[in-house]
């Protein structure tokens, strides 16, 4: 009986703990909210921060790829406007001097040797 007894009191000391913490935790609740608040906010800077770095550097990535495709585009009306060129010119031909495509049978293959 008397470890029982010795038990006791660490028992009623736990308890006597358990409840100057629990009293510590609703004096300064308004604190411990504001501390909790604080961190929540820090990491919610720290995750849009790494957000708005990834964005920036998709869009720098997205420029790029547009002016590509711009000296592509650049490049393709160019073909284009020679291709017409080369067209406008056969048609001037067919019409102004009445000229035509040779077919297979006028044609006459040189060979030199």
């Amino acid at each position: 009986m008397v470890s029982h007894g010795a038990e006791s009191p660490k028992l009623q000391s736990k308890q006597i703990l358990a409840l100057d913490i629990w009293q510590d935790i609703l004096q300064y609740f308004f604190s411990y909210l504001l501390l909790f608040l604080v961190v929540v906010s820090s990491f919610l800077v720290i995750y849009y921060t790494h957000m708005n770095r990834q964005t920036t550097s998709e869009l720098e990535q997205l420029y790029t790829q547009r002016d590509e495709l711009d000296i592509e585009w650049r490049n393709l009306l160019l073909e284009q406007s020679s291709l017409a060129e080369h067209s406008a010119i056969e048609s001037r031909a067919k019409k102004l001097l009445k000229m035509k495509r040779p077919d297979a049978d006028s044609e006459i293959i040189v060979i030199l040797e």
